[in-house]
């Protein structure tokens, strides 16, 4: 995750959510992290860097070996009980999260 992408807490708590652990390290052997994750709910936020930015070339995510890489983190996540919910940059729903957090 990009720094100038980093939600502040503060942010989560102002939407009536609880704060994340950014750069959460989910697999036991991998290196592989979450953008943000509630461990107690097992529940994941990813934010896709799927847009190309103008002087930065195209994001990992666009590539074939981005794409299956992805894929290999997301069900290995799902092996382990996670769920992960996946938005593009500015797309996150915090209403559905909100609503996966609390069951409501």
């Amino acid at each position: 995750m990009r720094t100038e992408n980093k939600i502040p807490a503060q942010f989560w708590l102002l939407m009536g959510i609880p704060a994340p652990v950014p750069e959460y390290r989910f697999h036991p052997v991998r290196k592989w992290r979450f953008d943000y994750a509630w461990p107690a709910a097992r529940l994941a936020l990813e934010v896709e860097g799927i847009f190309y930015r103008a002087g930065q070339g195209k994001s990992r995510h666009q590539t074939g070996k981005g794409y299956a890489a992805d894929m290999e983190k997301y069900n290995a996540a799902t092996e382990l009980g996670w769920r992960v919910l996946r938005y593009a940059p500015g797309k996150i729903n915090y209403v559905q999260v909100k609503r996966i957090l609390t069951g409501g």
